[in-house]
């Protein structure tokens, strides 16, 4: 059976720096239907694994460690036996919101996560945080960018552990070079495609943001 992808929308705020927003939350849920990956598991345990399902849950993907997206990982973790992965240079970022819980594992540039007969090719894209990826799998022509890049530019990088410049070169560099018609899913909104987007990239330069 061809794997599918699932969109769960949860809720609940984003905290850094001291302050504290409310945010709505994209889970993106890979597999068929004896298995599946959590693409970003954000604000409850409960509603994710029940989206799951009696599916066995075999990873737990962080596309960075910014406390709207790793809050109920190791909730979920718990609850179904997955393996939580993250980049190493989020660790700094993790430990705010989880200073008793590792991550299990740690992604890294290139590597490959299988989910159900799809394979996820790991993009690092530092900028919004400095372990930020993307997950592309080419069979599905689709792009997992987190808080990366959205329909109308690039992730916020006003706050702590945030660069502008480095995420323009992300997006630039791993991103726009995608076929255009690759899909974009994001941590939060709605979707868009690389060809959409990649025309845009010198009015995001320019104003900054």
């Amino acid at each position: 059976m061809a794997a599918r992808i699932e969109r769960l929308v949860t809720s609940g705020q984003f905290s850094l720096d001291g302050g504290t927003w409310d945010v709505d939350n994209n889970v993106w849920i890979v597999g068929d239907d004896h298995e599946a990956i959590v693409i970003d598991a954000a604000h409850d345990a409960a509603a994710i694994a029940e989206a799951v399902g009696d599916r066995r849950l075999t990873a737990i993907v962080c596309t960075h460690a910014h406390n709207d997206h790793i809050g109920a990982a190791p909730a979920l973790a718990e609850l179904t036996g997955a393996t939580i992965w993250l980049h190493p240079d989020d660790l700094p970022l993790w430990k705010l919101t989880h200073p008793d819980r590792e991550p299990d594992a740690h992604l890294a540039d290139g590597q490959v996560i299988e989910a159900a007969g799809t394979d996820l090719t790991v993009l690092h894209t530092p900028g919004h945080a400095p372990g930020a990826v993307c997950l592309y799998d080419a069979g599905l022509g689709v792009l997992f960018t987190g808080d990366t890049l959205f329909q109308g530019g690039p992730g916020a990088t006003g706050r702590s552990y945030s660069h502008f410049p480095t995420i323009i070169t992300s997006i630039r560099e791993r991103l726009l070079s995608l076929p255009p018609e690759t899909k974009v899913l994001t941590g939060h909104g709605d979707a868009t495609t690389i060809g959409a987007e990649a025309p845009h990239l010198e009015e995001w330069i320019a104003r900054g943001h």
